[in-house]
């Protein structure tokens, strides 16, 4: 999230992990611009953050060509910020699945074209595999599923590495070890990527943003040696979206 407050500490500590591949998380919604609000007001309240009513911003995005001109101004602002951190761009994707929106999605293929854009994520999560890993536990359908298939094919279509599943939608804030443990055995074939809300300490923000979030607990799924040692006897290859793409 480059206009995020953190985002000069995270990028100062991405400069000295090499290992870590670095994507851009697109903020279109529940967040602040990059752009100077004034020059976004379609985008933007009175407080000059983004809307917080994604139907509302998501009609706008599709029938107001004022707004759509702004958003692809704040689009390409945020990868153009992202190119100033001389950081590689390993894959791309948007805060509350927001590339799934059909302007957004065409704007961030035209835009990110200039930036090197080689990947993205569609948030495709297999429920059968929750099922079978928690099995009293019912995972829910998202609403947003009829347009997965179609943000697939087009990014497909436009040359982009694209993963086959995600896990982390239905436990957000709860992918701990246990669950993770649970979950191995039962990944389907291809390409997954699982994704986490990890923290050292719960802050003031945290706890005021994801007040529900086990972000310590998440940091510890993500170190553990069980989880590790889980990996190696599964056989599962560990691989990023730029590795994917080479």
């Amino acid at each position: 999230m480059v206009g995020a407050p953190a985002a000069a500490d995270a990028v100062a500590r991405a400069a000295h992990l090499p290992d870590l591949h670095v994507g851009l998380h697109l903020v279109l919604v529940d967040g602040r611009p990059v752009s100077p609000p004034e020059t976004v007001p379609g985008l933007v309240g009175a407080d000059g953050g983004f809307v917080q009513d994604m139907a509302r911003a998501g009609c706008r995005f599709f029938f107001v060509p004022a707004v759509r001109r702004q958003l692809a101004q704040e689009i390409r602002a945020q990868f153009e910020a992202f190119y100033a951190t001389g950081l590689d761009l390993d894959h791309v994707n948007a805060h509350k699945h927001m590339h799934l929106h059909p302007t957004v999605a065409r704007l961030i293929l035209e835009i990110g074209r200039d930036y090197g854009m080689r990947a993205m994520r569609v948030p495709a999560e297999p429920t059968m595999a929750l099922r079978r890993a928690y099995p009293q536990e019912r995972a829910p359908m998202p609403f947003y599923r009829p347009w997965i298939g179609r943000l697939r094919g087009r990014l497909r279509r436009s040359g982009l590495v694209v993963n086959d599943h995600v896990f982390g939608l239905a436990w957000s804030g709860k992918m701990v070890e246990e669950r993770v443990l649970r979950l191995l055995p039962f990944l389907p074939e291809g390409v997954s990527e699982a994704y986490f809300h990890p923290a050292a300490e719960r802050s003031p923000a945290l706890v005021a943003a994801m007040p529900d979030y086990r972000h310590i607990d998440e940091l510890a799924a993500l170190t553990s040696a069980a989880v590790k040692t889980r990996i190696a006897e599964l056989g599962i290859a560990l691989a990023t979206y730029g590795g994917l793409a080479g």
